[in-house]
Order: structure tokens, then sequence, then C-alpha cells
């Protein structure tokens, strides 16, 4: 039998990767001085970047 909890995650708490699943630094990724990155997929190119209040944006 499965119980599942009716207590949401407290958002506070950091959530961990599995094991297996790469992490990357979105700092390291923008770079030092650049709060920008590209990143390919096929044949597409995304801009990651990184706003003043410290979220990440995915663009096309």
């Amino acid at each position: 039998m499965t119980y599942h909890s009716s207590v949401a995650p407290d958002p506070a708490t950091p959530r961990l990767p599995a094991p297996d699943m790469p992490v990357h630094d979105a700092r390291v990724l923008t770079g030092a001085e650049n709060s920008t990155a590209l990143i390919v997929l096929d044949d597409k190119t995304y801009t990651l970047r990184i706003t003043r209040a410290g979220k990440l944006i995915l663009t096309k």
C-alpha cells in the first residue's frame, strides 16, 4: 500500500538532485562578468539569463 503525504514540501528546503543527475552552477555557466550563456540543443540556440533578482530565464 502506498501512502501520500498531504503536506506540501517546504520551499526553503533545497531539492537535491538524483545521484546520477548532472549539476551545473548557473553563475559558472554564465561567467563571472556576464549574466548570460548560450545553450545549444540540436540546431536550436537558447539564451540562459540570470536576472537582477537572481532568477533564471531560458529563452529561444
